[in-house]
């Protein structure tokens, strides 16, 4: 086969090797590099396996690969896929294109814990070299289809994230569409990633080439040119760009190994697979990026010299499925241009329709039509490959003659598209595009413009410099051109927990599977079927990401039954995180589980967050066996904190959980018991220094006195001691302004201070100009005492009004910011019980204002002034002065009886004067009221 082969390319190396000499006056490496990248095509076209060199999305790649298959009919189909996707593959018909293979890993074992979870995809559409030879293997009796590259758990091992750091994202990068992040942050796996790797040749080529980016420069250079090429030609055309970029890239260490360690794999199991079946290699392909195609490795070849060592796998346990994809996702993962991939999938349809090549196509494809099956044809005798690369290099390009037809139906209907979008475009915009795009293609050498050209054109004459809508010109041209398909797992292909979720929530009678927002309503009283899917729903909305379900109405509480419901559906947008989701478990209660139990029992878990998975447990799942075990685990992280970070949170849910428990339980479970129990000493010991320590915020400690008091009964009958909580307050010495308020509260509640000398103190700090300034913060830690203090709500009422009766406005308005500001950020849960206060004592009408008397205004002496005035007799007297209207009121019912000296002090008088606290209680009581 050497011989027949010698002398191929031997013209080509002459003028090779004559341009080199010319250019640098002598031979040197730029010889070296010519020469060699005509070895490497001589040794690939010479292989007896046949190398079918491809790039990833290629519309020239898949119409090569359709007709050579057609040509050759192979019996074995290597491809460069993880080996372990394997099995995913029969699924595709099952699918609507495009969409990706994953292989999905939720925990890493003998990986960095950081990388979890792990996730590599491999995108496929229908416009792709690998699409088609995966449905010729698959529909054709007798083909077998080996994937031959690294397994997805090779993909981490040869990772070289450890060896070079993350480029940070761009901070002024526009934020990612939605379709765009269809493939999350998974590892993209493609065939053919054939792009410079040597900055300066790649700004070479595209300010030669005049174009703005690497995807603009391959369609109108290479994508174009080999459209309708023979088989030869493209192949020799192909392996000459792969070596090119080989041997002018970087010498990356990481990278270069990471990329021979590849094509060492996939010869090795090609070479494998040959002796165990003993398969003629003559009667298979070796489909491949081709960069790839191009490799110098010792083992390349069927006859390769060298065998390598393919290292086991790791312990991680791999789950794979099919995900959905999307042109601008595919972009997106593997950094080519928006659009680009729509606009190859509309020049496969051009190159269809040129060529008459009938292409391969899964039989039940979803998205595809109905083609009648080809006839099958005998195998074509494999000649040996003439020079077509000469020819090639040497012929002129082609200059298609200009579509006018076609440029004409573009301009018109950018125009409508962009009308629907708000622009102001009219027919004569539609003429500017249409000459505009000439043009542009004439000053970039070109007789017919592209899609880039008129794309550059569009925007020019019809966006301007203002962007009227949500969409842009340039945006709008690629949905015109193709737009944004996006694939679509199909149910049979989806795994058991995706098809569960569509089975129980089938009652309500939407397609759930089609993208967009959906609205369900369910009447749960009307009709009960209808329960288990807000079970589910609510399950989806604590497990998916934001907008998969959101509730319009209706709200799940404890000890709460739903009796109407909405919720806006959107699981069909959001299935790639549905599908991941399956590979947790069986059943989204599993998954549920498995997640509260992983989040309750990691070493970095609060008290606070373990009791939130006791509220999920039994929120969710209504599962009392859970419950119980994990706030077994609240319990053990609570005694082992030693901060009082999540006291807040730990108070709302304690709370929370003991309502519930107390309503629909008929004894409290002893763990809540034995929580209660020891989080009351736990506080106690931890309030003194609480108090002191800087860190600790006035809302934690006010949570912790909130705990120690609200939960002080129960704690009392389970056998703790109050003794410990008066010392844990007497030894409390706070220098904080809001903290030395808070402990003012707790002494009030424990009866070491009384109410009088609180309103004494605050008096005393407006009293203060030296301490006017810090008195907002006494009024914070005030604030935050309602909290564990509620009776107080009168007190903070009163310093508040007192405050503003009593200071000047030079004093006040400087610290009122302070003041607000305060109240907002620490207080507004308890915001309404003080205003609930406030209205109590304020009048309630504005015209009652100007005769109001504030409470704490009133006058002691008023009930000794009453006692006087009765002790004065003063109606006695004037009764005595003037007999003569008594008279007449006793003539009436005849009493004639004669005038009494009445006796000098009254008894009632005397008895007020002896027990004057009755009245002033009396008293004050009226002023409240």
């Amino acid at each position: 086969m050497s011989g027949t082969h010698e002398g191929t390319f031997e013209a080509l190396r002459g003028q090779l090797r004559e341009a080199a000499t010319t250019f640098t006056d002598g031979p040197d490496a730029l010889e070296g590099i010519l020469l060699g990248m005509v070895d490497d095509v001589d040794r690939a076209v010479r292989e007896p396996l046949e190398v079918f060199p491809v790039c990833h999305h290629s519309p020239a790649s898949a119409v090569a690969m359709a007709r050579r298959l057609r040509e050759k009919q192979p019996k074995v189909v290597y491809l460069e896929l993880c080996e372990d996707m394997t099995p995913l593959l029969t699924e595709l018909r099952n699918c609507r294109l495009p969409v990706a293979v994953q292989a999905y890993a939720s925990e890493a074992d003998g990986f960095p814990a950081d990388w979890a979870p792990l996730s590599v995809v491999a995108p496929i559409t229908e416009a792709s070299a690998e699409y088609q030879a995966i449905a010729y293997a698959l529909d054709t009796p007798g083909v077998e289809l080996v994937l031959v590259d690294r397994s997805s758990d090779h993909v981490f091992q040869w990772d070289a994230r450890a060896e070079r750091p993350e480029s940070p994202d761009d901070p002024d990068a526009p934020p990612a569409e939605e379709e765009a992040a269809l493939h999350g942050d998974a590892v993209g796996v493609e065939i053919g990633d054939l792009r410079p790797r040597f900055a300066e040749l790649e700004e070479h080529l595209l300010r030669h080439g005049r174009v703005r980016h690497w995807s603009e420069w391959w369609h109108q250079y290479v994508e174009l040119p080999l459209g309708d090429a023979d088989h030869d030609t493209y192949r020799q055309v192909m392996f000459l760009i792969g070596s090119l970029f080989r041997r002018l890239a970087p010498g990356d260490p990481g990278r270069v190994r990471v990329d021979e360690d590849r094509e060492r794999h996939m010869w090795t199991r090609m070479r494998e697979h040959l002796a165990a079946t003993g398969t003629d290699p003559a009667d298979c392909v070796y489909v491949c990026g081709a960069f790839h195609a191009a490799s110098r490795v010792a083992e390349f070849g069927v006859e390769g010299t060298d065998t390598f060592e393919i290292s086991p796998r790791s312990g991680t346990k791999w789950l794979h499925g099919l995900i959905p994809s999307s042109h601008a996702a595919i972009e997106a993962q593997f950094g080519l241009a928006a659009g680009s991939v729509s606009i190859a999938a509309t020049q496969w349809t051009k190159n269809l329709k040129r060529t008459r090549v009938k292409p391969y196509r899964l039989t039940g494809q979803a998205g595809t039509k109905k083609t009648t099956p080809a006839k099958t044809l005998p195998p074509a005798p494999q000649a040996a490959a003439a020079d077509q690369l000469t020819g090639f290099l040497q012929r002129p390009p082609v200059l298609d003659q200009l579509d006018e037809a076609e440029l004409l139906g573009w301009s018109v209907d950018i125009v409508r598209a962009a009308r629907r979008n708000g622009y102001l475009a009219s027919t004569a915009d539609a003429i500017a595009v249409f000459e505009t795009s000439i043009l542009l293609a004439g000053m970039r050498d070109r007789a017919k413009p592209t899609p880039y050209d008129f794309q550059d054109a569009a925007v020019t004459c019809i966006e301007k410099d203002a962007v009227p809508g949500r969409r842009d010109v340039r945006r709008i041209v690629e949905i015109m051109m193709g737009g944004d398909r996006i694939g679509q797992v199909g149910y049979d292909a989806l795994p058991p927990l995706a098809r569960d979720v569509h089975d129980r929530l089938a009652p309500l009678n939407l397609k759930l599977q089609q993208r967009g927002v959906q609205r369900a309503l369910l009447d749960i009283a009307g009709r009960p079927e209808l329960g288990p899917c807000s079970d589910v729903l609510w399950m989806l909305r604590r497990l998916m990401p934001e907008g998969t379900a959101r509730p319009i109405m209706g709200e799940r509480k404890l000890g709460e039954r739903p009796i109407q419901e909405s919720w806006d559906l959107a699981l069909g947008t959001h299935q790639r995180a549905l599908i991941e989701l399956g590979y947790e478990g069986v059943s989204i209660e599993q998954v549920l589980e498995q997640r509260l139990r992983r989040r309750a029992y990691d070493p970095k878990a609060t008290a606070a967050t373990v009791l939130e998975a006791v509220e999920d447990a039994t929120l969710y799942l209504n599962s009392r066996r859970l419950a119980d075990e994990l706030g077994t685990r609240a319990l053990e992280v609570l005694s082992a904190e030693r901060t009082v970070d999540g006291a807040p949170e730990v108070l709302r849910r304690v709370r929370r959980l003991l309502a519930y428990y107390r309503t629909s339980e008929p004894t409290l479970p002893s763990w809540i018991e034995s929580f209660v129990k020891t989080g009351y000493a736990h506080y106690c010991t931890l309030l003194p220094t609480a108090f002191t320590d800087e860190d600790a915020t006035v809302r934690q400690v006010a949570a912790m006195l909130g705990f120690l008091f609200s939960m002080e009964t129960l704690a009392l009958s389970l056998g703790c001691d109050r003794t410990q909580l008066e010392l844990a307050v007497a030894q409390s010495h706070p220098q904080d302004p809001s903290k030395t308020a808070l402990l003012w509260a707790a002494q009030v509640h424990l009866g070491t201070m009384t109410r009088t000398d609180l309103r004494a103190r605050c008096d005393e700090l407006l009293a203060n100009p030296m301490v006017v300034p810090a008195y907002p913060r006494y009024l914070s830690g005030l604030l935050h005492a309602l909290e564990p203090v509620p009776g107080l709500a009168d007190v903070v009422v009163e310093a508040v009004s007192k405050a503003f009766g009593r200071l000047p406005d030079q004093v006040l308005l400087p610290w009122l910011p302070t003041l607000i500001t305060s109240l907002r950020a620490g207080g507004a849960e308890l915001a309404p019980l003080l205003i609930r206060e406030a209205g109590r004592m304020f009048p309630g009408r504005l015209k009652a204002l100007d005769e109001w008397i504030p409470p704490w205004r009133t006058t002691q002496p008023a009930p000794q002034a009453l006692i006087s005035a009765r002790q004065t007799s003063r109606g006695v007297s004037l009764l005595a002065a003037h007999p003569a209207t008594t008279d007449a009121l006793a003539h009436l019912p005849g009493c004639d009886a004669p005038w009494v000296t009445a006796e000098p002090e009254l008894a009632g008088a005397a008895l007020l004067d002896r027990y004057p606290a009755t009245a002033e209680a009396l008293e004050a009581l009226l002023a409240r009221a």
